[in-house]
C-alpha cells in the first residue's frame, strides 16, 4: 500500500446520520460496494452505463452536443455525434473511477501508469516555493489526482456537496490520499498552505457564480472563467503549472506535469486567466472524449443573452 493510502481518513467531524441523510447513505453504500468490483468488470460496465446515460439524460445530451458543435465546428455532424457518444462512455467509466478513488483500491490503475514531468515540479518547488497545479474537469479528474498523490503531496480545492452525508463521505475518501481539502471559501488556509511550500490542485474551468470571473477565449468562444489562479498566485507567490491526465486505450493512464508558467502572475488578471484556459483547451484537444462536455461551459455570454443552449 502506498503512503497516500496510509494517511488519516478522519475529516475531523462526525457523520450526519439523521433520517434525511438515509437516502444518501444508501447511495454511498452502493457506491462503496461497486468500488470493489474487479476493474476488468468496471471498465466495460462503465461504458454500458455511459451509453444508458446518453439515452436517458436528454438535457445533458443536448448540452454535450451543443458544446462539441461549438468547440469542433470542423467536424461533420456524424463525427460530432460520435464524439458525444464516446464522451458519455468515458463518463460512465469515470463514475466507477470516482468510487474507487474515494472508497476503493487503485492498485489496478497503478499498473501501466506513466508519470511525466516530475522534474518540472521539483524545479517549481525550489527554495520552498508553493505550487498551484491546474487542470480541467475531465472524467479522469478524481482518479488521476489520487494516482498523482503517490508522487506529490497534493492538497485540493473543491466545491462542497449540498448534501451532508455525501460531503462527509467524499471528504473522508479524499483525505485518504490528499494532504488537505479546502472549500472555495477557505481562502486563508489555502493561502497559508501555499506560502508554506504546499501544493494545491484545482480546476478553474467551469462557469460558476462564485468568485471573480472574466470572459476569455475557449475554443474561440467567450467563456466565463474564474480568475482564481491569478489571485492565488499573486497573494501567495506560488508557481503555477498545468496537470494533464489521460486514460489510454490500453487501460493505463498518463499523468503529465508541464513546466511552470513563466512570468506568472502578471498585473493583468484577464491575460493570466486566458493563459490558464488556453492550457486547459490544449488538454481537451489531447483527449476530447474525456472532457466533461455535459457542463454548460458557455451559458453566460458578454451580451448577457445566454442563448447558446436553447
Amino acid at each position: 500500500m502506498a503512503d497516500s493510502e496510509k494517511r488519516s481518513s478522519d475529516p475531523g467531524e462526525r457523520p450526519p446520520l439523521g433520517p434525511r441523510q438515509w437516502p444518501s447513505w444508501l447511495g454511498i453504500g452502493l457506491a462503496w460496494l461497486v468500488a470493489r468490483l474487479p476493474w476488468a468488470v468496471q471498465r466495460p460496465l462503465g461504458r454500458a452505463v455511459g451509453a444508458l446515460l446518453y439515452r436517458v439524460l436528454r438535457e445533458r445530451r443536448h448540452v454535450a452536443r451543443r458544446n462539441i458543435a461549438l468547440c469542433f465546428p470542423e467536424l461533420d455532424a456524424q463525427a460530432q455525434e460520435a464524439l458525444a457518444r464516446a464522451g458519455f462512455g468515458e463518463l460512465g467509466i469515470g463514475l466507477f473511477e470516482f468510487a474507487r478513488a474515494w472508497w476503493g483500491s487503485v492498485a489496478p490503475m497503478r499498473k501501466g501508469l506513466r508519470v511525466e514531468g516530475l522534474e518540472h515540479l521539483a524545479a517549481a518547488r525550489a527554495g520552498g516555493r508553493g505550487v498551484i497545479v491546474v487542470s480541467g474537469h475531465f472524467t479522469t479528474l478524481e482518479i488521476s489526482a489520487r494516482l498523482m498523490c503517490d508522487y506529490a503531496p497534493l492538497a485540493g480545492m473543491y466545491r462542497p456537496h449540498n448534501q451532508g452525508a455525501m460531503e462527509w463521505a467524499v471528504k473522508r475518501g479524499r483525505l485518504r490520499y490528499a494532504t488537505a481539502m479546502f472549500t472555495r471559501d477557505e481562502l486563508r488556509p489555502a493561502l497559508k498552505h501555499l506560502k508554506q511550500g504546499g501544493l494545491l490542485w484545482f480546476a478553474p474551468d467551469q462557469d460558476t457564480r462564485r468568485g471573480d470571473s472574466v470572459f476569455v477565449p475557449f475554443f474561440g468562444h467567450p467563456a466565463y472563467s474564474l480568475t482564481s489562479t491569478h489571485q492565488l498566485a499573486r497573494l501567495s507567490g506560488a508557481a503555477v503549472m498545468a496537470f494533464s491526465h489521460v486514460r489510454r486505450d490500453d487501460g493505463g493512464y498518463t499523468l503529465t506535469l508541464s513546466p511552470a508558467f513563466e512570468d506568472f502572475p502578471s498585473t493583468d488578471a484577464t491575460a493570466d486567466t486566458a493563459r490558464v484556459i488556453a492550457a486547459i483547451e490544449a488538454m481537451v484537444r489531447q483527449a476530447p472524449t474525456q472532457y466533461l462536455w455535459i457542463h454548460r461551459r458557455f451559458k453566460r455570454q458578454p451580451d448577457g443573452r445566454g442563448e447558446l443552449y436553447r
